[in-house]
């Protein structure tokens, strides 16, 4: 199993950097271009939903990323301390709609094959895991 972490503060600045990390990660597992493009989306998608739904884009607060291989997987952990968000409300909509926001769901549940939120004292982890096909 490896595992690596990666804590930033919320300012929009370093999801470059996190970009640039989670795919690192990525090119030692048997993904597509696609798939690893899309899980890279996915995080920066959920990243930039911390920024502006649990720190309501305050810049100064921590999330903390954590990437695990395991036989068969790739797991994906992202922990705010913000204000959290009511599971319900974390529906997302149709994307044939046009209009700005709510696709974030839609992209993350394209990219992952399991999304699951686990609400905390202080703050939501977002986990997100992908299949390897060749685990």
């Amino acid at each position: 199993m490896k595992k690596r972490k990666l804590e930033f503060s919320s300012h929009t600045g370093n999801l470059a950097l996190m970009r640039k990390f989670v795919r690192g990660f990525l090119e030692h597992y048997p993904l597509s271009e696609k798939e690893r493009m899309l899980i890279v989306l996915g995080v920066d998608e959920a990243c930039t939903n911390i920024i502006r739904h649990a720190y309501e884009l305050r810049d100064d607060e921590l999330i903390a990323l954590s990437l695990e291989g395991l036989r068969g997987c790739v797991r994906l952990r992202l922990r705010d301390y913000g204000k959290k968000t009511p599971a319900h409300r974390m529906k997302g909509r149709t994307h044939d709609l046009v209009r700005p926001g709510g696709l974030g769901l839609h992209l993350m549940r394209t990219a992952f094959d399991k999304v699951d939120y686990i609400v905390k004292r202080r703050g939501t982890e977002l986990v997100l895991t992908k299949n390897l096909v060749n685990g």
